[in-house]
């Protein structure tokens, strides 16, 4: 049987993490609660849930990838909110045959079998998530930031009264921006840039979906920096495949980071670092 295990990050914050290498996280409110992703769907996320709170739950999803959305099939009486600019991903990543290629990534020593399969639900479930949006949960709420780049619907999230920042993979120490349905270098800096601005002096952590879950604070400046020098070419461009898809990392990696010290990285094709569509 998979099991998820749990942190507390703040009192009213549990990071849980799921079978993948993606965390999700439980906020509660004195009213009501809001879990933040929901893992790849497999094993039952649902029971952690319901151990760790018994208020009325909302589910906020931070893009429609296979690790973040595939675990909303548990959730069918709470309403789930995910951006409708990533219907064209969530489509792709909800497939059987691609979801069952993903029980691999599976971390070491995990086992997932059939009777952990979280079926995928229809995208028509789901609320559409934008900027601008506000979830009240009583004593804490959430703000919905637009960060459009790893997904053209990627979103992050503002915990206010936590200051708490929660990235998801928008802007991470390895973020992923060599994929076909991933947006251009240029265009994701522009929207670096943007909610950096939006989001100034409203948070003292930085929270993520991969590794540890958390980030330094530079972390937004950090991968802007790594998109101008994607731009210049002043990268060190190991290659990488995941998935059968091929990229290169701009900035070499050590065992406790970037090589020359510099915070974040971004998996990049060199096909898609112009808005135009030209080669570098």
């Amino acid at each position: 049987m998979i099991t998820f295990r749990t942190e507390k990050v703040t009192g009213r914050v549990t990071r849980i993490y799921a079978v993948c290498t993606e965390l999700c996280y439980l906020v509660e409110g004195d009213d009501r609660a809001a879990l933040i992703d929901t893992g790849s769907g497999f094993g039952s996320l649902r029971q952690v849930v319901d151990q760790l709170t018994d208020k009325p739950l909302i589910v906020l999803l931070t893009h429609g990838h296979t690790d973040h959305a595939m675990g909303c099939g548990e959730f069918m009486d709470c309403d789930k909110y995910l951006s409708h600019v990533d219907e064209y991903i969530y489509d792709l990543h909800g497939d059987d045959k691609f979801r069952h290629e993903g029980m691999a990534l599976a971390e070491d020593g995990v086992v997932v079998t059939e009777e952990d399969y979280i079926p995928t639900i229809p995208f028509s479930s789901y609320r559409d998530l934008k900027e601008g949006d506000r979830f009240d949960l009583g004593g804490e709420s959430i703000e919905i930031y637009e960060l459009p780049g790893h997904t053209k619907g990627s979103v992050v999230m503002l915990l206010k009264n936590e200051r708490m920042l929660l990235l998801g993979d928008a802007c991470n120490g390895f973020t992923f921006m060599h994929e076909n349905h991933s947006i251009s270098i240029e265009h994701y800096e522009e929207n670096l840039k943007k909610v950096k601005e939006k989001v100034a002096g409203k948070y003292d952590r930085i929270l993520l979906s991969h590794g540890n879950g958390e980030a330094p604070l530079d972390i937004i400046d950090g991968v802007i920096g790594v998109c101008e020098d994607i731009k210049v070419g002043n990268t060190d461009d190991l290659p990488m495949e995941f998935r059968g898809k091929k990229g290169w990392i701009a900035k070499a990696m050590g065992p406790n980071g970037r090589i020359d010290g510099g915070t974040g990285n971004i998996v990049y094709s060199k096909e898609q670092i112009w808005t135009d569509g030209s080669l570098c």
